[in-house]
């Protein structure tokens, strides 16, 4: 799982730098300062969440088994982010209802980190 955790938490940073880019650079002269807003959000936590993948990773070298985390971060950045994506280029308003689902899965990810590292001896 480690190296499964690391690649996608590079992948998904490096993506993030793009996406970011892209936004600035790219989409500022075509969406309203409201959507460029919604797509840097999803920008910012797919970084967070990419950089938290490789603490697991990481954590994973050392025999700490952190799977569920790894799974719920990556669940939560194709659903939190890439609904903010999609409905800041859109303006699909029927995005938005699945961006909180992709928060409660940061939400667990998290919690069921810090439930595995307090069972930890």
């Amino acid at each position: 799982m480690s190296q499964l955790f690391l690649i996608s938490g590079a992948l998904f940073a490096g993506l993030s730098v793009i996406l970011g880019a892209f936004a600035a650079h790219g989409l500022k002269s075509r969406l309203s300062e409201y959507a460029i807003g919604v797509f840097q959000t999803g920008v910012e936590y797919q970084m967070y969440h990419a950089l938290g993948l490789i603490l697991l990773g990481i954590l994973a070298k050392f025999g700490v088994n952190l799977t569920i985390s790894g799974y719920f971060m990556i669940a939560g950045i194709v659903l939190f982010s890439g609904s903010l994506y999609a409905l800041a280029l859109t303006s699909i308003k029927w995005f938005g209802p699945i961006t909180p689902i992709g928060g409660l899965c940061f939400i667990i990810a998290w919690a069921a980190m810090i439930i595995k590292l307090l069972q930890m001896k």
